[in-house]
């Protein structure tokens, strides 16, 4: 493999290993309304928008099986919920091509409202106890608008990181072929006017 070929990944695996540490040692231990801001999962959706759904999922499995590790939790079930993230929201990506600047808003709080929901769901069926009230539905409403509020940040930080070892895209290419040059059909000359 050459060097580019290298690139994403080991930005990729930089970027969640500090993301991840950063989370544990200074972002949970600031709480908004009794919820802490959770950044992995808009981390991985943010890898999904940019890189696609295989880099997304890949990376979903790894900050998920990273974090599992670091809180010393039941293996597996956050990656399970990043995977899903990070293939969503690459998908998302490769189906609508979103170019609108506030799609990471709503995709960030798609991402926190599957992890937290998610989670909460996976443990209850583990048999984990835990109790269930109305104030599990106001955290997870507040952990919702923290994700949209901080995905924006989030995303800037990954488009910035990653963007210069991905690969052309070849939507990307196709539209830059016809807005350059004159090589769209519209801008040739009429038969009529030679």
């Amino acid at each position: 493999m050459s060097e580019t070929n290298w690139q994403l990944p080991l930005r990729l695996a930089a970027l969640g290993f500090v993301a991840v540490i950063v989370q544990i040692a200074a972002v949970s231990q600031v709480t908004i309304f009794g919820v802490s801001i959770d950044l992995a999962p808009l981390l991985v959706a943010s890898v999904g928008l940019v890189a696609g759904s295989l880099p997304g999922a890949v990376f979903g499995f790894a900050i998920g099986l990273f974090v599992d590790l670091a809180l010393v939790q039941t293996l597996g079930v956050t990656s399970l919920l990043y995977i899903l993230i990070g293939y969503a929201a690459g998908r998302f990506r490769e189906l609508r091509d979103p170019a609108h600047g506030l799609v990471p808003v709503f995709v960030g709080a798609a991402a926190t409202a599957i992890a937290t929901v998610g989670f909460a769901l996976l443990q209850f069926l583990l048999g984990v106890d835990a109790p269930v009230s109305w104030l599990l539905l106001r955290q997870v409403v507040v952990a919702i608008l923290l994700g949209a509020l901080f995905a924006l940040p989030v995303h800037a930080l990954v488009r910035r990181v990653v963007e210069g070892a991905l690969p052309d895209d070849p939507r990307r290419r196709r539209r830059r072929a016809y807005t350059t040059g004159g090589l769209s059909p519209l801008s040739r000359p009429s038969q009529g006017s030679r």
